[in-house]
């Protein structure tokens, strides 16, 4: 079975490597990546541009307009890009420019917004020039939804619901929220629910290695929580895979999530729903055949 991990990172961010080595045993370079994908069967990831002009400032106010992945000099020829938005610095002189020539790349698949890391709501008018470029490139927004990995995030910008009336303003854009939310899950499942151009992907349900997802593996309480939500919405067509890779290995993680899905669906979890997503993937692919 072909995988595309729509969720990965690939950004020189403190935190991530911190967590790499010490929660989830991760080598967090372009060769521990690969090697991964290699032995995982994934084909192409989907990496979450982030940036921090000082280490340890992530959300960092200062970054720039479009945030890339800036791991490592060269990309891997299978990574893309959704770059990452920062709303406090988006309007100063030659953001937005610089925004919309990142757009004209075919390795940029899509726009992140940090809901939550950033303290604004998705609707805020600040965000009125992504959304008219996201609509002008036809690139899909994705979202981050739920808890946050800092602790300087508000949670009542991130919250699935706080979202909705974006949604439904903007019917003619792809959304993707990730996480599923967690932990609004439910909240998450009801909003698929009701909205035909919501995406959601399943990314970053644990951190830490593969003993912690087997161990988790083994809580029904914890795999019951993301199961009633996953069979509630019962939209296996747009539901997507990601890890949030570094922070948790893939192979184990790709085994915790195949167990909430049922098995005639995991072509379309794994690998055809993130080309929905992101139709600039699937040319890309197409093409490399």
């Amino acid at each position: 079975m072909k995988i595309i991990d729509a969720h990965i990172h690939y950004s020189n961010i403190a935190a991530f490597k911190e967590t790499a080595q010490l929660q989830a045993s991760i080598e967090y370079t372009s060769k521990g990546l690969l090697e991964e994908f290699r032995n995982a069967g994934v084909i192409a990831g989907v990496g979450m541009g982030v940036t921090e002009t000082e280490e340890g400032l992530f959300p960092d106010a200062a970054a720039l307009n479009p945030m890339l992945l800036d791991l490592e000099p060269l990309l891997p020829d299978n990574i893309y890009t959704c770059v990452g938005i920062n709303p406090l610095t988006l309007h100063q002189d030659g953001q937005i420019e610089a925004l919309e020539q990142s757009l004209r790349s075919e390795r940029v698949v899509g726009i992140k917004l940090y809901a939550g890391y950033y303290h604004f709501n998705v609707g805020d008018e600040i965000y009125d020039p992504v959304y008219r470029l996201a609509s002008a490139y036809e690139l899909p927004i994705v979202i981050h939804g739920g808890l946050t990995y800092s602790d300087h995030g508000l949670l009542k910008y991130s919250h699935p619901l706080s979202m909705e009336e974006t949604f439904m303003k903007h019917r003619n854009l792809t959304f993707m929220l990730c996480h599923l939310g967690d932990p609004w899950v439910m909240d998450t499942a009801a909003l698929l629910e009701k909205n035909p151009n919501l995406y959601a992907d399943l990314s970053g349900w644990i951190v830490g290695d593969a003993a912690k997802v087997e161990r988790l593996q083994r809580e029904q309480t914890y795999v019951d929580h993301f199961k009633r939500a996953i069979v509630f919405a019962e939209k296996y067509d747009r539901l997507v895979f990601g890890t949030d890779w570094p922070l948790v290995p893939l192979e184990p993680y790709i085994r915790f999530v195949q167990n909430l899905i049922p098995e005639q669906h995991w072509e379309d979890v794994f690998y055809n729903n993130a080309l929905r997503v992101f139709p600039r993937l699937q040319q890309a692919l197409a093409s490399n055949v």
